[in-house]
């Protein structure tokens, strides 16, 4: 993982940084670029690493009406030639078979060929959506994210993980494809609504509780700031999420080893999603926050981690309004516990959970009884 400095051809763009995605092939290394404003010099940007191209931006109805003119304005200004856009409904239910059906025949009626570049403009779903499309379309064609949520920012954009969702389980049908290109502009944050600003928060502090217990220190000191719209915070926040996340991705591309650290919360929050029914009952992030608590506690009943780390963690989460107990639901354990039998890192019939020793110690656990596991889920499930 190395910094570069930043091309003075670029348009002006406030506290930029770049981050880049060092992989085995060098020719499919990337950058993160991320400052205040950098959408203005999106077109440039994508011009000067991946040449004049002809662009099709997938975006989402929240997004479309805030920025899709916008992004199409500052491509055509660099010299790219635009497809038609392609407008997915806004939300987790979009990550369906039908969906992406819907895209990929969109794309090859726009006259799709291997030269064309497909831009993510939107969250994580959008995301998700138009890499798997990519990964797909003639076998694979090039594209970009440019991210418009402090989630997607900080961790869905990076590593080329593209998905939609099964009935068996969230994330369940993808592929591994890496964008070209990340273009993180924090301004873009504005427009979000408070909720999901916080809810991309939990994917933040994510990293300093998985393996960077002054990075936590940092967060606990300057959370309010990151929520508050400061510019400073918000680029200093991205760009150490970024880094940890790239760095880890480049050791581990495909998630055969300490990749899975990044899942930290996530096999709990995911089976309360699917629960939930992926809609506004629980968002992701806020479904990690609470993945996070129930991951701790665990590991403190296992005597694996302080009682009093475990609760430093959970206080911060309050403190910023993040919940840690589910919301009130009709839940059934067996349920919840299929949905994480089946998660996606579960190896042989047997669950693989993070756990932590403490704050910035996080570790794969593949030995956890299921007694345990359920014991947590009661006690969770009864604080709600």
């Amino acid at each position: 993982m190395k910094k570069a400095a930043l091309p003075q051809s670029f348009p002006p763009f406030v506290g930029g940084k770049i981050v880049t995605v060092d992989l085995p092939q060098q020719r499919r290394a990337y950058d993160i670029v991320i400052g205040d404003s950098v959408l203005a010099a999106a077109g440039m940007l994508i011009a000067n690493k991946l040449g004049k191209r002809r662009c099709l931006v997938i975006t989402d109805t929240n997004i479309a009406p805030l920025y899709l003119e916008r992004c199409e304005a500052v491509l055509a200004a660099a010299g790219h030639e635009l497809l038609p856009a392609s407008i997915v409904a806004a939300g987790e239910s979009s990550k369906d078979f039908a969906t992406l059906q819907k895209l990929i025949e969109h794309i090859l009626a726009s006259g799709a060929d291997r030269q064309m570049l497909i831009i993510a403009l939107g969250g994580g779903v959008v995301g998700d959506l138009a890499g798997l499309a990519a990964s797909l379309v003639l076998r694979g064609v090039d594209f970009v994210q440019i991210p418009t949520t402090l989630v997607a920012q900080v961790d869905s954009s990076v590593g080329g993980k593209t998905a939609i969702n099964s009935a068996r389980g969230k994330n369940m049908v993808g592929a591994f494809y890496q964008p070209r290109l990340v273009i993180a502009d924090v301004s873009l944050l504005d427009s979000l609504p408070e909720r999901e600003l916080r809810a991309g928060y939990a994917e933040t502090v994510k990293y300093g509780l998985i393996r960077d217990v002054t990075f936590f220190k940092w967060c606990k000191a300057n959370g309010t700031q990151v929520l508050g719209g400061d510019r400073a915070a918000q680029i200093y926040a991205v760009d150490a999420a970024c880094r940890h996340k790239a760095e880890i991705v480049s050791a581990d591309e495909r998630e055969v080893g300490g990749r899975a650290l990044l899942n930290f919360g996530h096999t709990f929050g995911h089976a309360l999603e699917a629960a939930t029914g992926y809609g506004n009952i629980l968002l992701h992030g806020e479904a990690v926050s609470i993945g996070m608590a129930m991951a701790f506690a665990l590991s403190v009943k296992l005597g694996l981690c302080p009682m009093a780390e475990a609760e430093e963690a959970q206080a911060h989460f309050k403190v910023l309004g993040l919940p840690i107990t589910p919301p009130s639901f009709v839940y059934d354990m067996d349920q919840l516990m299929q949905s994480m039998a089946q998660d996606k890192k579960a190896s042989g019939g047997k669950l693989t959970l993070i756990l932590a020793r403490g704050i910035g110690s996080a570790f794969i656990s593949r030995d956890v009884d299921e007694g345990s596991v359920r014991v947590i889920w009661q006690e969770f499930l009864l604080r709600g």
